[in-house]
């Protein structure tokens, strides 16, 4: 993935790659130990529940779930609820995507919202217009007090960024919902150790092996759907810090900056005030596949204002509760 890739192969419809030409035989093994995964959670714990934002890596893994468990169609049921926090701040396209796929599955969705948080004083901003992305820790450690979550589910890949990277599959967290980056269990074998003390908790991430390549390969080979902020459509943009911002109530341009109306794609989404688009043609899976192979920036490097801050930005964010 690392190796010098022709300029041409960014432009989605280049003839001298085609999507066919990749193989996609370990796509098997990585939905197999997925499917693994959800199904040691729902044996081992008592009251988990699988986060889901309604963006492409929970829709992967909730595709695995169905395909673990069944569906309505096929007389199964996912056996634990849905969890979104939703800092209200979210894009309208991805959370009707989210309340339309679970309804489609029949499955109990739970939205814990960050102004519920603000309301009960347990948020409180430095300013009106300072991003919520990183309070949604506290309504996480909420809502799971308030459902006695004892196993949480989660999309991230260690591909995504460095924290990431040092996470377990099983990542326990204490009592204080923290994590500990220097405490965590051996998992040698695919032997997990799930036991835990009155309070603790444990992040479980069964994707954690898949690359944003795989997560493409996937899409395009299961024709899971997504939101359309996901494929090429045209956007007012302006760039900062070599990020392109969308330009929305929440993000408006500055004194003396000037809005351009560019072809772009989200390559990951979230709360609109700390994700950005990325220059794009790509309309559909495959041709996001070709782009995929010749990126050498992370998505969240590329996409994410919130991870710039410092190198350690992640990782202090997880310590504190963070997904």
């Amino acid at each position: 993935m690392n190796a010098p890739i022709a300029p041409d192969l960014l432009q989605p419809m280049t003839h001298h790659l085609h999507i066919d030409h990749l193989s996609n035989a370990h796509l098997d093994a990585l939905e197999e130990e997925t499917i693994f995964i959800l199904r040691e959670v729902a044996a081992a714990f008592e009251r988990p529940t699988l986060l889901f934002s309604g963006g492409k890596d929970s829709l992967v893994m909730l595709k695995c779930a169905e395909k673990a468990f069944g569906s309505p169609a096929t007389g199964g049921r996912i056996p634990y609820p849905l969890l979104m926090i939703d800092t209200g701040h979210n894009f309208h396209e991805v959370t009707d995507f989210r309340d339309l796929r679970a309804k489609e599955l029949g499955a109990e969705l739970i939205v814990r919202s960050v102004e519920d948080s603000m309301a009960r004083g347990t948020v409180r901003l430095s300013h009106p217009g300072e991003s919520r992305n990183v309070h949604q820790s506290v309504t996480l450690l909420e809502a799971i007090e308030e459902f006695r979550f004892d196993a949480l589910i989660g999309g991230a890949r260690r591909d995504e960024e460095k924290a990431r990277a040092k996470e377990r599959i099983f990542s326990h967290r204490d009592s204080f919902g923290q994590w500990q980056p220097k405490d965590q269990r051996p998992e040698l074998w695919t032997l997990f150790n799930t036991k835990l003390q009155p309070g603790e908790h444990f992040r479980v991430f069964p994707i954690s092996n898949w690359t944003e390549l795989d997560v493409w390969q996937y899409i395009a080979r299961e024709q899971i759907a997504l939101p359309s902020l996901y494929y090429t459509h045209k956007r007012d943009v302006v760039e900062r810090k070599g990020l392109l911002v969308p330009v929305t109530e929440l993000t408006p341009l500055k004194p003396g900056e000037v809005a351009e109306l560019r072809d772009v794609r989200f390559r990951t989404v979230g709360d609109i005030t700390c994700t950005c688009p990325v220059e794009s043609l790509a309309a559909t899976p495959a041709q996001i596949v070709l782009e995929t192979l010749a990126a050498d920036v992370s998505e969240r490097g590329a996409t994410r204002m919130d991870d710039k801050t410092s190198e350690a930005s992640m990782e202090k964010r997880k310590k504190d509760g963070y997904f």
